[in-house]
């Protein structure tokens, strides 16, 4: 089956908790069935995502575009599965990759091999062909014997090679990510953006936010314009993003 990305009304709400629910003694208290206080502690939630409808299918080269906080970030979690939705239905058909959130669960104290292999098995990966990754990995990185070495010795800059380069590695059905890595000095900046768009090339479905206009107008074929957590617009991208900057 061709790889495609659905969702059907699709909205993510998280809980916002007041000054009262929120400290250690008062969370100490609930948890025994008491109160510091005869106020009841209160709750309410904001929405992320509103009613979100899209269908993507093998081809599709869709930019993300809105301002910080308007849901882009967000909806890439959704489609790799980092939230599930609070209402709606999601249907996913291939393998994804995110380069979103690059070094979450990174264990300090694992070495930059372990990283490898860890992060390639999280990917849907066997360990031996997590293992397979780790020659094309030092080779790109540059990092040689440092992959021996726990991952906390690392500077910023070589996690994120480290990081960007395992994500890379594959070639999944579906690429989402949220801006370009940047890291490194500028050889390595250009080695990195070859390596990216040899793999946005292979993808069936790409899924990209960012603020940079050419960048966006350079890889996507279509945008969705997106405000306060609502998909207000689909289109062309120099359409979705004249809708973007007009003067509100």
């Amino acid at each position: 089956m061709a790889p495609f990305i659905r969702l059907t009304d699709v909205a993510i709400d998280f809980p916002v908790f007041d000054a009262q629910s929120v400290g250690l003694i008062n969370a100490l208290f609930r948890f025994e069935g008491l109160r510091k206080s005869g106020a009841p502690a209160r709750a309410r939630t904001v929405s992320a995502l509103r009613h979100v409808n899209l269908e993507l299918t093998s081809g599709s080269r869709v930019g993300l575009i809105g301002h910080n906080g308007a849901g882009k970030s967000t909806l890439l979690r959704v489609l790799s599965g980092v939230y599930e939705p609070t209402h709606g239905q999601l249907q996913v058909q291939g393998s994804v990759s995110a380069l979103t959130d690059l070094m979450l669960g990174m264990d300090p104290e694992a070495s930059g091999l372990d990283f490898i292999v860890t992060r390639g098995i999280v990917m849907g990966m066997s360990r031996r062909e997590a293992q397979a990754l780790i020659a094309d990995v030092r080779e790109f990185t540059e990092l040689s014997d440092r992959l021996y070495m726990p991952v906390r010795t690392y500077s910023t800059g070589m996690l994120l090679r480290l990081a960007f380069a395992v994500a890379t590695a594959i070639s999944p059905d579906i690429l989402l990510m949220d801006e370009v890595v940047g890291a490194g000095d500028a050889r390595f900046q250009a080695k990195a953006q070859c390596r990216l768009q040899q793999l946005m090339s292979r993808v069936n479905i790409l899924v990209l936010a960012s603020h940079n206009d050419e960048l966006l107008r350079r890889f996507c074929t279509e945008a969705l314009l997106l405000r306060n957590g609502e998909l207000v617009h689909r289109g062309p991208v120099d359409d979705c993003l004249a809708l973007y900057h007009a003067p509100a």
